[in-house]
């Protein structure tokens, strides 16, 4: 299993020593968020990117792709009633399948519960269809470059639109794709009835992607979550993707978290 953790956990780091730190704790690579880098790639230069992806390959770490990719964007919604907003975020998405293949990534995670929650007035049913209209020129820009989408169900207290596994597998099905799957995340996973390792029997092999944290919002290892079945479970179905951390509860400081959540991980999946 390669293991990967996301950058935002080294608040103030440069990105060089992010993938330092990274590649000598053991990691295989980096999930990049856009944001840590600039407020929109369009502001990110070929050069720049390029410089990105050459300083992670120096120093020995891969880049696995990017995720809270519309945070600190202004403008964008997957599900507003306004065409030209939906245009936009739809272009956007484009943008950002070009940014992850510059950086020599391969995943790009759709979290973004603000900018995909349904807006008053609209129905589930005009929802389902605007959204699924605006990642249409996103995912054969994806299936271009080689890259996946990965829309990541999330619970109901974070948006109200694509809450479960099987409902963004229902989602991403009718576009028969390579460049559209899932994600799975543990703590989104903690707020289905389901138990996890069943989650993840009945979603493959429809993700492509794996986010491994708590319920308690931090890594792998820091709360009762019990990872073994969880390993267990992804080599049943034969997943050997990234499982990358990603916590939300930073009071530790990245070198505890990427250290304690690694190994950790490394136990479990031994």
């Amino acid at each position: 299993m390669k293991f990967a953790v996301c950058n935002e956990i080294f608040q103030g780091w440069k990105l060089e020593d992010a993938f330092a730190f990274a590649a000598k704790t053991g990691y295989d690579a980096v999930e990049i968020a856009p944001f840590t880098v600039a407020k929109r790639v369009t502001d990110v230069s070929l050069q720049e990117r390029h410089r990105i992806r050459d300083s992670a390959a120096r120093i020995g770490v891969a880049i696995s792709g990017i995720h809270w990719v519309l945070a600190q964007t202004e403008g964008l919604h997957l599900t507003h009633p306004d065409t030209g907003v939906r245009a936009e975020t739809s272009r956007y998405l484009c943008d950002l399948v070009d940014f992850c293949a510059d950086l020599g990534g391969k995943i790009i995670v759709f979290g973004s519960p603000k900018q995909r929650s349904i807006p008053n007035g609209v129905t589930p049913r005009e929802a389902w269809d605007w959204a699924s209209g605006t990642f249409h020129e996103p995912v054969s820009r994806a299936e271009e470059k080689s890259i996946t989408i990965c829309l990541e169900p999330l619970a109901q207290t974070e948006t109200n639109f694509i809450n479960t596994a099987a409902e963004a597998i229902q989602f991403v099905q009718p576009f028969g794709s390579p460049g559209f799957k899932i994600l799975l995340d543990v703590k989104a996973m903690c707020a289905e009835p389901k138990p996890i390792p069943q989650i993840i029997r009945d979603s493959w092999p429809h993700f492509a992607y794996f986010h491994a944290n708590d319920k308690n919002l931090k890594g792998p290892g820091f709360g009762n979550v019990d990872f073994k079945p969880i390993a267990a479970a992804l080599k049943e179905v034969g997943y050997d993707g990234c499982v990358s951390v990603e916590v939300f509860d930073f009071n530790e400081g990245p070198e505890v978290i990427a250290t304690r959540s690694l190994d950790y991980l490394k136990r479990v999946f031994a």
